[in-house]
């Protein structure tokens, strides 16, 4: 009998041996149909809104936008994949993290001195001061909730259920410590300060806090970058991810490095929250609306893929601001929410999945 008629020959089949359905299947479940359907996606929610009324300029000025909002998107979805590349559970208290930073550096800036208007932006340098010195206060408190409820689980092998259900009582505990601290009232970091539009080629208009708000994300996010991959810090924490059993036989203190993974993820959502508190205005519920989409955008991505979260991130965030233009804009979480349940029935890895960070 010869070596082609052998049941083992089966195995060696080439991939154009399977049936047409299983390549369909395939093909349809790959990250290039992924990237192709998101794209088409953008395209179609332009044409909604030309179709809506919205003008060739309005919807580039939302475009902008968009990848403006997704920097802000960018800097809480790193925190999350760098939390599950680490810890291996979705962390789902990150959202008020977030808040937690737009409100200490609203109390910080309360008790420094107001300096002039660093124009053409709205703020002074008191603002950025705050947001310094907010960072360090939200890593703290992320340090606190890990060795009072995380620790203890982990040192149990609790399950990821148990994790992330524990997750959501940090959640709603810290949430509701910013009702009793802050009171449920919108705030503002300057009240009754506005800042004009520019008027750029093209019909674009952008406000100097934007370009701001976005050039300070991708700053942080090009630290974060090298943090990752040129420090030593930075290795430990990827050997972590990727095997923490032998990252601790080889030397590797893996609880430092998991005190890192929070002051890092915690001290970009505390920033992220600033940002969005003055793009928009500060209420307890910020962070958890920024929930979804941060959750979109990391999964998007890829969870345990930092840089795939800010491809992520910009997508859902011009997703958001182009539907604007033919929904109600308070949908712009449910835009979020069908993204991602998109990404999970064609590629549940996402864009860019390793199953590390």
């Amino acid at each position: 009998m010869s070596m082609e008629n052998t049941p083992d020959s089966a195995l060696h089949r080439s991939a154009d041996d399977r049936p047409l359905g299983e390549r369909i299947g395939s093909m349809l479940r790959s990250r290039a149909t992924l990237a192709v359907v998101l794209a088409l996606t953008l395209v179609l929610f332009w044409l909604l809104g030309w179709r809506q009324g919205a003008s060739g300029a309005d919807l580039l000025s939302l475009t902008v936008w968009g990848v403006m909002l997704g920097g802000i998107i960018a800097l809480g979805a790193i925190g999350l994949t760098l939390v599950y590349g680490v810890l291996k559970f979705p962390n789902f208290s990150h959202g008020a993290l977030v808040t937690l930073g737009a409100y200490a550096a609203f109390t910080i800036a309360s008790y420094l001195p107001q300096g002039p208007i660093l124009l053409p932006f709205s703020f002074g340098w008191e603002l950025l001061a705050a947001m310094v010195l907010a960072m360090p206060v939200v890593s703290l408190i992320a340090l606190a909730v890990d060795r009072v409820l995380f620790r203890p689980l982990r040192r149990r092998d609790a399950s990821l259920v148990l994790l992330a259900m524990a997750s959501l009582a940090a959640m709603f505990f810290l949430r509701s410590a910013i009702y009793l601290i802050w009171g449920p009232d919108f705030l503002f970091y300057y009240p009754g300060r506005s800042n004009p539009a520019l008027h750029l080629p093209f019909g674009l208009r952008l406000q100097a806090d934007q370009i701001f708000v976005f050039v300070l994300a991708m700053i942080l996010v090009a630290l974060t970058w090298f943090l990752l991959e040129r420090t030593r810090m930075g290795k430990a924490m990827r050997a972590t991810s990727n095997n923490p059993d032998l990252a601790q036989v080889r030397g590797i203190n893996t609880e430092r490095v998991i005190a890192w993974t929070w002051i890092l993820g915690a001290s970009l959502a505390g920033a992220g929250g600033v940002m969005y508190g003055l793009a928009s205005q500060l209420r307890p519920e910020m962070g958890f609306w920024l929930l979804l989409p941060m959750f979109a955008a990391a999964i998007m991505g890829g969870l345990g893929s930092p840089m795939g979260a800010i491809d992520g991130a910009v997508i859902i965030g011009i997703a958001q601001q182009v539907s604007s233009s033919f929904i109600n804009p308070a949908y712009g979480p449910g835009v979020a929410f069908v993204l991602l349940v998109v990404v999970l029935v064609l590629q549940p890895r996402g864009l860019f999945g390793r199953g590390g960070i």
